[in-house]
C-alpha cells in the first residue's frame, strides 16, 4: 500500500467544532499531522491544534487565508442544523465558495464526508444537498475523496442523540413506518479512522466510497437493541398516517432535537441506506465496530468527566 509522502504538511479542517470534526482533529494531532482549523468564532471549544483561523464559507473574502499553503483539506460542513429554510441553497453557495478559494491558493486534495444514496433513489432534500456538494467538490482542479455514510453512532451525533431519546423517554411508540427501513450505520470512531486513512493514502484521491459497518439494521432493531443495553422496556407500534412532517414534530414533542435537524433526518428514513461495495476495506482495512459496542463506546463517552482543554 502506497503512503502520502506529505505527512508533515497541514491539513484544514472546515467543521472543526462539529460531531465529526472535533474528533478528527484529535486523531491527526495523535498522528503528528498539523491542523488548522477553520471556525466561525474563534471562541469555540476545538481540541488542541496547530492553529485556528476565523473564516465562514459563506464569506468568501475570508477562506484564502484559511487555504494559504494547505495542500488537503477535509470539508465537514453542512447547513441542516441550523434555520432549515434555504440550507441547500447555502450548502452549494459554502462548497463553491470554498471550491474557488481552494484554486485560487492550488489546494491539491479534498476529503469530503457526504451522505449514502443515489440519484436514481428518492432522495430526500438533505441527503440530496449532500450529493450536490460532492458534485461542486470533484469539479473543482483538485482531486476529491468522497466517502459516503449512512447513519453515523457516537456520542452528540444527531441520529445517536435521536435513537437515545426515543428508548429512554418513550417506552411505548406509536412510531411512523419509516422504523422499518434498512441501514447500514457505521461507529463514529471508525469513520473519523478512514477520514485519516484516507489522508495517509494517496491512492484514494479523486475517489469515491461508501463506508459502513458490519451489520445491517432496521431502525426498529437498533431502537430495541439500544433499549437491551439499557436494560429498557420499550414496544413500538408502527402505524401508517405519520407523515415525515408530522414525525419531526413529533420527534421535537419528546426529544431534544430540533425540527429544523429532525425533519431533514426524518425526510431520509424512508430510503435504505447500505453500502454498495466495501473497497475501501481493501485499502484502509479497518476492525469495524458493531452496534452494540458502538452504542456503548458513546454512552461511555457521554458518562465521561470532561477533558481539560489541553
Amino acid at each position: 500500500m502506497s503512503t502520502s509522502n506529505s505527512k508533515k504538511a497541514m491539513v484544514l479542517v472546515t467543521g472543526a467544532t462539529g460531531f465529526i470534526g472535533r474528533r478528527l482533529v484529535a486523531a491527526l494531532a495523535e498522528e503528528g499531522i498539523p491542523v488548522r482549523c477553520l471556525v466561525r468564532n474563534v471562541q469555540s471549544p476545538v481540541p488542541a491544534c496547530g492553529e485556528v483561523v476565523q473564516g465562514d464559507l459563506l464569506q468568501r473574502e475570508t477562506l484564502d487565508r484559511a487555504l494559504e499553503g494547505i495542500e488537503t483539506a477535509y470539508y465537514l460542513v453542512h447547513a441542516m442544523s441550523g434555520d432549515r429554510a434555504g440550507f441547500e441553497r447555502r450548502d452549494r453557495e459554502a462548497a463553491e465558495n470554498f471550491a474557488a478559494a481552494a484554486a485560487r491558493q492550488g489546494l491539491r486534495r479534498v476529503i469530503y464526508l457526504g451522505g449514502l444514496g443515489d440519484e436514481k433513489d428518492d432522495l430526500s432534500e438533505h441527503l440530496a444537498s449532500r450529493l450536490e456538494v460532492a458534485r461542486i467538490l470533484q469539479g473543482g482542479p483538485f482531486k476529491t475523496t468522497y466517502l459516503r455514510a449512512a447513519v453515523i453512532i457516537g456520542a452528540g451525533g444527531a441520529s445517536f442523540e435521536m435513537i437515545r431519546a426515543l428508548v429512554e423517554r418513550l417506552p411505548v411508540m406509536i412510531t411512523p413506518r419509516w422504523v422499518s427501513t434498512c441501514c447500514q450505520f457505521i461507529a463514529v470512531g471508525d469513520v473519523i479512522a478512514y477520514l485519516v486513512g484516507c489522508l495517509l493514502h494517496e491512492q484514494t484521491a479523486g475517489k469515491t466510497y461508501d463506508i459502513g459497518g458490519p451489520e445491517i439494521l432496521s431502525y426498529r432493531e437498533m431502537m430495541e437493541r439500544f433499549a437491551e443495553i439499557e436494560k429498557k422496556f420499550i414496544k413500538i407500534l408502527p402505524v401508517p398516517f405519520l407523515t415525515p412532517k408530522l414525525s419531526s414534530y413529533w420527534l421535537w414533542l419528546v426529544t431534544p432535537i430540533k425540527p429544523s435537524i429532525s425533519a431533514p433526518l426524518i425526510e431520509g428514513l424512508g430510503v435504505e441506506v447500505v453500502c454498495h461495495d466495501d473497497k475501501i476495506r481493501e485499502i484502509i482495512p479497518l476492525k469495524l465496530t458493531g452496534y452494540d459496542d458502538a452504542v456503548r463506546i458513546a454512552l461511555e463517552e457521554e458518562s465521561a468527566p470532561p477533558k481539560e482543554p489541553s
